[in-house]
């Protein structure tokens, strides 16, 4: 197979399975046929993982249409779970409205609709693209998610962006569930501690990578090793030396990698970790795609 053009080469492969858990495959750069998409079909996109050794993902959704797609996606495809949520830039929207009661009861609805359905994610709050007059949509929002999760022991995903305390704040005040994943996680090594401290894995996605990302950096450092993930977001924050280029499964290595000489972990024990820490973040292993 040929990737279009505009994607970075496939690196070496890993020396053992992960999992991406937290990816995006209907964005335009997939299989969606979108004008102007760079087009990689699903099959594609898992097969070109797997020969790498990402032989599982969690398809993440982010507003209805996305969330319905994760979990068809998901039954369709045995290395494949999903996440339904509405990001928490679609709820000053739907609120205003008058929109977001019925879409948080349809994503109630699609959290129950399997074992395919592993998490209720990307939900949480994001003050860099909504101001202050959406943030109590986004609170609120944030806080039926987090009972979605809890009432149907589901994993909560948790999207934060420039909002570390008062998403701690919202955890603790409505209980922190079980399981809950901080995807892409873009805080310093105090605020690891603080999610650590309530049980949370952390996710680290490219970004770790970047040259001006030494607080991520100091992060991993300080995270226990068996409270560390590794995601994509792709097609976003694809890492160094990729960087500006699309995202997909199959460039998890490169952050793998560069994880481990961080964390001062042998690649071989740090994906071993990782898939292990993935089936206990998300409720238990799935099928693995080789």
């Amino acid at each position: 197979m040929t990737l279009t053009a505009g994607w970075p080469e496939t690196p070496e492969a890993l020396p053992s399975p992960v999992v991406d858990n937290h990816c995006h495959l209907d964005h335009r750069a997939y299989a969606k046929g979108v004008e102007g998409g760079l087009l990689i079909p699903v099959d594609e996109a898992l097969d070109r993982a797997a020969a790498v050794n990402v032989t599982r993902v969690v398809q993440v959704g982010c507003d209805l249409e996305g969330s319905r797609w994760a979990v068809e996606t998901a039954a369709a495809y045995d290395s494949v779970v999903a996440a339904v949520a509405l990001h928490p830039n679609e709820a000053p929207g739907l609120a205003e409205a008058g929109e977001l009661d019925a879409a948080l009861a349809e994503i109630d609805r699609l959290a129950q609709a399997g074992d395919h359905v592993r998490a209720v994610g990307e939900t949480g709050l994001d003050y860099f693209r909504t101001g202050e007059d959406g943030r109590e949509a986004q609170h609120a929002s944030f806080r039926e998610h987090i009972r979605i999760a809890k009432r149907h022991d589901k994993t909560l995903v948790i999207h934060d962006r420039d909002a570390h305390d008062d998403v701690l704040r919202v955890l603790d005040d409505e209980g922190v569930p079980d399981r809950v994943v901080m995807h892409c996680f873009s805080g310093d090594a105090d605020f690891a501690r603080e999610c650590v401290d309530r049980g949370a894995w952390l996710s680290f996605a490219g970004t770790v990578t970047f040259k001006n990302a030494e607080n991520l950096r100091e992060a991993l450092r300080v995270t226990p090793t068996d409270r560390i993930l590794v995601e994509t977001d792709a097609p976003f924050l694809t890492p160094v030396p990729h960087r500006g280029q699309p995202n997909a499964s199959f460039l998890i290595p490169l952050t793998v990698r560069f994880m481990a000489a961080m964390a001062g972990n042998s690649v071989d024990d740090l994906c071993r970790a990782i898939n292990e820490n993935t089936d206990r973040a998300f409720g238990g292993a799935w099928e693995q795609r080789i």
